[in-house]
């Protein structure tokens, strides 16, 4: 089953280079309901995996100045702790109820999810608050006690479902900051990558990472974040976004047990997954026309 793993991987690396979110809000669910993993190991495996592919898309962000290194610092103050507060309580769930754990770290990743579908829907239709002298942005300290407030809340739903390193942080940055959308892209992928280490590093701890699957997945990942990383600057979100909250609302209600939920999600991530990649196409075919003729074709 190792090339779907790296499809997979593939599809939600270019979702997230491209808006620096959609890894734990869908990994997650595509290993839970389509590969069948169990949520404890899904949610442990994901993290481990989104910590190393995050890395990959942070780096490229910073080299493209699309990164506030300072607001994702005091950010992951709060984060990093109450991520290892929210790996604990998942696996104390786990310890003390056993099987009946899975139940409840099930509806726990659907609700989640349909906060994720909630807060990225909120997120198309809010517009940042930009500011003409972003390049001078500095930080007050109401500003550097919101980044950390941000950080407690999120950090610890990261830990427990890992759901919420994109959706909650890159909500929150566009509201509260005056960042444009590419840095909120970013700043939220490199802040991710620091805090997913802190919570994957939790959950090798207690067993729950399947590295076999974290080494599939990173194949088709590791491109994936890179090419949406390079498209950032020229994707319109907008139908992205909307597309991608469909698919978290029906990952959610599937999770929480509604009934025929499973098939829809599966046709909704293969028109989501052919749509994308005819954008794609069709995106690249008009760069190669343009390079060679000097216009875009009609």
């Amino acid at each position: 089953m190792s090339w779907q793993f790296v499809l997979a991987g593939l599809m939600i690396g270019t979702l997230v280079g491209l808006t620096g979110m959609g890894g734990g809000s869908l990994m997650t669910p595509v290993l839970v309901i389509i590969f069948g993993i169990s949520p404890t190991v899904a949610i442990g495996t994901d993290i481990a995996h989104g910590a190393i592919f995050k890395t990959v898309g942070a780096v490229q962000h910073r080299r493209m100045g699309n990164v506030r290194a300072q607001l994702a610092g005091w950010m992951l103050l709060g984060s990093a702790p109450m991520s290892l507060v929210g790996v604990w309580l998942s696996n104390w769930l786990n310890d003390r109820y056993g099987a009946g754990a899975e139940s409840v770290m099930a509806q726990v990743l659907g609700g989640a999810l349909l906060f994720g579908c909630a807060g990225l829907l909120a997120k198309t239709f809010v517009k940042a608050k930009e500011m003409e002298g972003e390049d001078d942005f500095s930080l007050s300290a109401r500003d550097k006690a919101a980044a950390v407030l941000i950080g407690f809340f999120g950090g610890f739903i990261v830990g427990l479902t890992s759901v919420g390193s994109g959706v909650f942080f890159g909500l929150t940055l566009l509201v509260v900051f005056p960042l444009k959308a590419h840095k909120v892209v970013g700043t939220d992928i490199f802040h991710a990558a620091a805090l997913l280490y802190v919570a994957g590093f939790g959950h090798w701890l207690a067993g729950d990472v399947d590295w076999s699957i974290v080494g599939w997945l990173l194949l088709g990942s590791i491109p994936g974040v890179l090419i949406g990383g390079h498209l950032t600057l020229s994707i319109r979100e907008r139908p992205l976004r909307m597309l991608l909250a469909a698919v978290l609302g029906l990952s959610g209600l599937k999770l929480i047990d509604v009934p025929r939920a499973g098939t829809i999600i599966v046709i909704a991530l293969g028109i989501g997954a052919t749509a994308l990649f005819v954008w794609l196409g069709r995106h690249s075919w008009i760069r190669f026309q343009r390079a060679r003729t000097g216009r875009a074709p009609a």
